[in-house]
């Protein structure tokens, strides 16, 4: 149940875009981008550039064919920006040329003129000036005002919460091939071939069917290729469609980390109202969401936050706003959790206050407001097999919470400049495509060739999360046969059209379950003919392990011998099946409905040590219970949880974007952004799958695995910050991710 892929990744031997093997005479591309975050574009000179031996061409806004936009959700992106610069690293020019080293040399021999124009990076900033995408939102539930009154306790705040890099390990890079016909073929590091190939035609002129892409697998995603990707993708098949040659476009790791967005930096106020025993009775949040420049997917971003805002709890009267802000960075975007991590992190920040003023723990509070079956969340959806209480009770236990609390108080008072930290983190994930319900939808095929073998293709792209090896498990489960009989096809548009981004945790769920349609009708159209064969009622054939039984009885029959039959005698042994969600709705002019298939139900139990002299601080301990309904491939599961959390923890105390007062990214290497290594991974990771829970659906009852997780990694920061209250009793906290050591420091001893 491995993972096949692991082998392969470990000898070297996967292959990704960069590793093909690419014609003779093939050209390179490098993008020359903005200096300056906000400006008229006066002039670009490109005449010390095209004199420099080996450059082939230098490309701009006016060579484009098409339309120059690739916008996806507004249509305010332009491929190549033509009359404004609205960031530094915008893409203006795309030289190209006979080797990588020789278009880089002519992008810093390219000038452009500019007039400087007023820029904005603070979220507030823009949102006061009325920069801000879309309109703003607003989710309510109850009647908060009049909820006020009967409050006990109201605290207020706010909390900050920073971008975070997704730092993948295979940069952004794609390569186009001009094809007979005008037509284009692109092999490009995307989550999203479909909007790869729609953008390209827009930017071509070209009917999408003359645009073929082709995803072998990504090293890393995280979301940070789900829409950014189609930048680069689209330079190389420009290039290529007007210079009628192959183009390769590799980005460096400074050129990706300064020229794409993050996950979006928050700057959140907060407001809760409780009774004396702890129950939440109103809760207020606003949500100043920086954007960047255009548009990207942030007012997808600022909707999941908002369906976020509660997390795992029931609030009976709730009032949640949002403002998507647009300012003068590069454009934020999608990242693994897709804005309910920052919705999260404000909330049990709110809690963490709420707990300071009332002088009790965290976890009273949290235990009491546990969401239950039943309980109506703030866009109108009812709860539906809720675990929440579950997942804590069996934390609880297993992990013997109450002796945990007396040893970290033991150890405080006997250790006075070290201290510890405790914080339970309950998360609740919707999954679906909540912002663009057409989204849950997949189509998948499946071939059984004449020798048995099957081949299977779906939209889903590979990037380490392991959704082809549970498709495999799919395929084989229900012909009963081994995995080494079954093939996953690469994500291509020509053999899958119209694909869903992989994303929002849903690839195998939608994709999953595409397959399995398509390998019931053809496991059906197999019984049918063996049944036929053997003079059996169809309903008492099946395979086992490429046996043919009837009842309970072995025959001498194969499966690769029935295929074989079937081919000589005109059966078809190809099967297409279409899968959608059900039951989904949502009214955008109400904010009410039913967005989400399911719910992810889960809690962690972390542990920190603090240096109180240093101000730097270990993770000592992660211990969580995750609902994962009836895991397929627990070995897969395991690994997204534990990468979920330790990339949520890289969010909460170490990844920091810093950038100058210009707006340029300083922290654009991994010498000055650190993401976790090894020495700070927590020591101790205990993960325990919920049992009995189950999800009709998803795939064999399994649930969606990949975002959720890193919501876990939250609990990293109160951990901490528990931590710095048992050194500092009367540190009044402020709530400001990440929560390095350098600030840790400055706020025990400011």
């Amino acid at each position: 149940m491995k993972n096949y892929d692991t082998i392969s990744h470990v000898r070297g031997c996967s292959q990704f875009t960069d590793d093909i093997f690419v014609p003779q005479g093939i050209l390179y591309a490098a993008v020359f981008s903005s200096p300056t975050a906000h400006g008229r574009i006066t002039r670009i000179n490109t005449d010390i550039a095209k004199k420099i031996p080996g450059v082939s061409d230098i490309l701009t806004s006016d060579d484009i064919p098409g339309e120059n936009q690739i916008g996806l959700v507004i249509h305010d992106e332009p491929l190549l920006a033509a009359e404004e610069v609205h960031y530094i690293g915008q893409p203006v020019a795309v030289v190209i040329a006979q080797d990588p080293e020789t278009a880089r040399k002519a992008v810093l021999s390219t000038e452009l003129g500019f007039e400087e124009l007023p820029a904005v990076f603070d979220a507030r900033k823009a949102c006061e000036k009325g920069h801000i995408f879309g309109s703003q939102r607003i989710f309510s539930l109850g009647n908060i005002e009049e909820a006020w009154q009967h409050c006990d306790v109201i605290v207020e705040g706010r909390a900050e919460s920073g971008g975070q890099e997704h730092f993948y390990l295979e940069t952004h890079n794609s390569v186009a091939y001009p094809v007979e016909n005008q037509c284009v073929k692109i092999i490009s590091s995307t989550q999203s071939p479909s909007d790869v190939q729609m953008m390209t035609a827009k930017v071509l002129g070209l009917p999408m069917h003359k645009i073929e892409v082709d995803v072998l697998r990504l090293g890393g995603g995280f979301g940070g290729k789900e829409v950014q990707a189609t930048t680069w993708a689209v330079i190389t098949a420009l290039a290529a469609f007007k210079l009628g040659k192959p183009v390769k476009l590799v980005l460096n790791r400074d050129e990706d980390f300064r020229m794409t967005g993050k996950r979006h930096p928050y700057s959140s106020d907060f407001k809760m109202g409780l009774t004396r025993d702890g129950k939440i009775l109103a809760y207020e949040a606003v949500f100043y969401q920086n954007a960047g420049a255009v548009t990207d997917l942030s007012t997808s971003v600022l909707g999941r936050s908002l369906f976020h805002a509660t997390n795992s709890y029931f609030i009976p009267n709730v009032r949640i706003k949002g403002f998507s802000c647009r300012t003068n960075l590069p454009p934020n975007t999608a990242c693994r959790g897709f804005g309910a991590p920052q919705a999260v992190f404000v909330i049990e920040s709110a809690i963490f206050k709420a707990a300071e003023t009332m002088g009790v723990s965290p976890l009273f509070i949290q235990e009491k407001n546990l969401l239950k079956t039943g309980d109506e969340f703030p866009y109108g959806m009812k709860v539906e097999n809720a675990t929440a209480c579950r997942c804590w009770q069996t934390a609880k236990q297993l992990y013997d919470i109450e002796k945990k609390i007396r040893e970290i108080q033991i150890f405080n008072q006997s250790h006075a400049l070290q201290k510890k930290g405790m914080a339970i983190t309950p998360i609740c994930f919707g999954i679906s495509y909540n912002g663009s319900l057409f989204l849950n939808q997949a189509n998948a095929v499946v071939h059984i060739c004449t020798d048995g073998s099957v081949s299977a293709g779906t939209g889903a792209v590979e990037m380490g999360q392991g959704v082809r090896m549970k498709i495999q498990q799919v395929i084989a489960e229900i012909f009963s046969i081994p995995l080494t009989r079954i093939k996953i096809e690469t994500a291509n548009t020509s053999r899958i059209a119209n694909t869903s981004p992989t994303s929002a945790s849903l690839a195998f769920d939608l994709n999953g379950n595409a397959v399995r349609l398509a390998c019931l009708k053809l496991s059906d159209r197999i019984k049918a003919f063996a049944a036929k064969k053997l003079s059996a009622d169809q309903k008492d054939v099946h395979f086992n392990n490429e046996i043919l039984y009837v009842k309970d009885e072995a025959t001498n029959v194969r499966w690769n011998q029935i295929i074989i039959e079937m081919y000589l005698n005109t059966v078809s042994l190809s099967a297409h099946a279409h899968y959608h969600i059900p039951g989904l709705h949502f009214d955008e002019a109400a904010e009410k409905g039913k967005p989400f298939a399911y719910h992810v139900f889960g809690n962690a139990v972390t542990e920190a040590v603090l240096d109180c002299l240093r101000g730097t601080y270990k993770i000592e301990s992660v211990r969580i219970v995750h609902d994962a309904g009836k895991s397929l491939n627990p070995f897969i599961d395991r690994g997204q949880v534990e990468g979920g959390l330790v990339q949520g923890i890289g969010w909460m105390t170490t990844e920091e974007l810093l950038y100058s007062d210009n707006g340029r990214l300083l922290t654009d290497t991994p010498l000055t952004y650190k993401i976790p290594d090894i020495r700070f991974v927590p020591e101790k990771i205990d993960l325990h799958f919920l049992e009995n829970s189950d999800n009709p659906l998803g795939v064999f009852n399994s649930k969606a695995i990949g975002e959720p997780p890193l919501l876990y990694g939250i609990g990293a920061y109160f951990a901490v910050l528990q931590a710095m209250k048992a050194f500092r009793p009367k540190l009044q906290a402020k709530f400001s991710a990440p929560l390095t050591s350098e600030k840790v420091l400055l706020r025990l001893y400011s």
